[in-house]
């Protein structure tokens, strides 16, 4: 049940978009889209129960183009483009005219605190200015031996278990969400959470698991209208309603707290050795947020409720993407042996050549100039983004031009739309993912040789890796794309040549019918998460079988 203030909240909502609704005239009305129907949430509601995420947007592209109409909640009409222009134009060109929604930011804001991904406009821009330094290119290399000696500690974990037996058959997202964890601990924080060795005592790792999920997966009706609400209310007036007693929020404030409790003892830890006056060119994340602390200039400063929103930002969107789509690079390699025969063996040649240098271990030019590794990298980013959508409202009228004209409800073709300010626009990262004009008439199989073939020159520039939307764009890009990328690129390095992976005993696997297969990828609002179908409460959870690689 919903609390009073809840109740309220959603009153409140009601008038302010009648009153809206009576006042404004839409301007999309011309898109074609699905059928409307009785719910005041809209197609969000579907999109939320459909099976395997992304199914209903890859359908509604198919039908109306990659531009088209949905209901939004409270009857309002919802713009959705997988458009590669129009998605530059939001993210990139007026990128000051798109922000995030205000139901959107506040989640951030209930998840973290006032962190990177919470702050707009100026304030975004001193949080972005401040740790920008933390994610330059040379600066992430480093990281390179800590991501390579965390793979080996995994790998002696798997090594352990199979001195007992042939195979194992294990559930590798949670081993990877442990490692990864432990990962941005020690490049972040110098700080060890403890994931790998104490999986089962670990306070952290144990909260944080599933978090993504727990947050956002099939929320009931009245929690939908709750959040849908918060785009219709002052920021005052959110902030009051963090503490209300209703899952999931209790489970995210229960996290927020138990991290706030790390957060200061890495502080305290670390905090005396940050010497603010000698290390002021250090680029470690710890230095650059303990000087912003200090900062007595208010544009390069954090403060402490700041500070703790941005650890606890780094904890989890440094781990828990990356680990989620590393298990369904594992997934994809199961389900192609062949493919996972050609980098093992790839990376095996890497290793002659550093050899024959008189070296130990690969760097990241040799990570770089691994091509079939680090396609099924790339190919898994844009066929199991873990991201699938992000919307943006208009702050003020203007025109989303299209790189693909569309036809309208009259029969119109439509080269651009004209934006009301307020409009919502959803950008279908997993439709453009999947846009056969932009990848390739088999866009819709996992095929990591398509960028082989690609010219990305030909592409209109829109994401920040591969021009993958994975990563989402523009100034609100990932800071930690390159993190996440070499991290991988060190985990196949590290798994395939000692490992090799196959499906369940039992499980069926079919390109044609996803719904077959034991893993699903469930919505899990604007993401996706595998669970095991049929057993959602079983949380995120990807098992596969592990064996010792044997000499080809």
């Amino acid at each position: 049940m919903l609390s009073l203030s809840a109740a309220v909240c959603l009153g409140i909502a009601l008038v302010v978009v009648l009153l809206r609704s009576f006042f404004r005239r839409g301007s999309i009305h011309h898109i074609r889209g699905p059928p409307r129907f009785a719910n005041l949430i809209g197609h969000e509601y579907l999109m939320s129960r459909q099976e395997e995420a992304g199914e209903l947007e890859l359908g509604w592209f198919r039908e109306f183009g990659p531009t088209w109409r949905i209901q939004g909640a409270f009857g309002s009409d919802v713009l959705m483009t997988a458009d590669p222009k129009a998605i530059q134009h939001m993210f990139h060109k007026s990128a000051s005219t798109y922000l995030k929604k205000a139901s959107q930011n506040h989640m951030s804001y209930l998840l973290a605190g006032p962190n990177i991904a919470w702050a707009q406009g100026e304030a975004h821009q001193r949080h972005r200015k401040i740790m920008n330094p933390a994610f330059n290119a040379d600066h992430l290399r480093s990281f390179l031996p800590l991501f390579q000696s965390m793979t080996g500690k995994l790998a002696d974990k798997w090594k352990g278990e199979l001195a007992k037996t042939p195979e194992v058959e294990a559930p590798v997202n949670k081993w990877l969400s442990r490692t990864t964890l432990d990962i941005i601990g020690r490049a972040a924080f110098d700080f060890d959470y403890g994931a790998l060795d104490d999986a089962e005592t670990s306070e952290i790792a144990k909260a944080y698991h599933g978090i993504l999920k727990d947050a956002e997966y099939k929320l009931s009706q009245p929690i939908m209208l709750f959040r849908a609400a918060w785009d219709y209310l002052p920021l005052w007036f959110l902030k009051s309603l963090q503490y209300i007693p209703v899952y999931p929020f209790t489970r995210m404030r229960n996290l927020r707290r138990l991290f706030t409790e790390y957060g200061k003892k890495i502080l305290r830890e670390k905090g005396p050795e940050v010497d603010t006056e000698k290390h002021t060119r250090s680029k470690d994340v710890m230095s650059i947020l303990i000087k912003a602390n200090a900062s007595s200039d208010a544009k390069t400063r954090l403060d402490d409720d700041e500070i703790m929103a941005e650890m606890y930002t780094l904890t989890l969107a440094g781990h828990e993407t990356t680990s989620g789509t590393f298990t369904f690079l594992l997934y994809e390699l199961a389900r192609h042996p062949e493919y996972q025969a050609r980098m093992r063996q790839e990376i095996k040649e890497a290793r002659a050549r550093v050899a024959a240098r008189g070296g130990m271990d690969l760097t990241t030019e040799d990570l770089d100039n691994m091509p079939i590794c680090l396609n099924a990298i790339k190919e898994t980013l844009r066929f199991r983004g873990v991201v699938m959508s992000l919307p943006r409202v208009a702050t003020k009228d203007d025109v989303l031009p299209l790189a693909y004209p569309i036809v309208s409800t009259t029969g119109q073709t439509i080269t651009e739309v004209p934006i009301r300010k307020g409009q919502v626009i959803l950008s279908s990262f997993v439709a453009y993912n999947r846009m056969p004009q932009v990848w390739g008439e088999d866009a819709h199989v996992w095929n990591p040789d398509r960028f082989f073939r690609i010219d990305p020159k030909k592409q209109i520039n829109v994401g920040v890796f591969a021009n993958l939307l994975t990563f989402s764009a523009g100034i609100r890009g990932c800071l930690g794309w390159r993190f996440s990328i070499i991290e991988m690129q060190a985990l196949c390095a590290g798994l395939l040549d000692t490992f090799q992976f196959r499906l369940p005993a039992g499980a069926e696997d079919n390109d044609s019918d996803p719904k077959k297969s034991e893993v699903q990828c469930a919505p899990s609002g604007g993401a996706m998460t595998p669970v095991l179908r049929g057993k959602p409460e079983l949380g995120p959870y990807l098992r596969l079988r592990i064996s010792l690689a044997q000499p080809e």
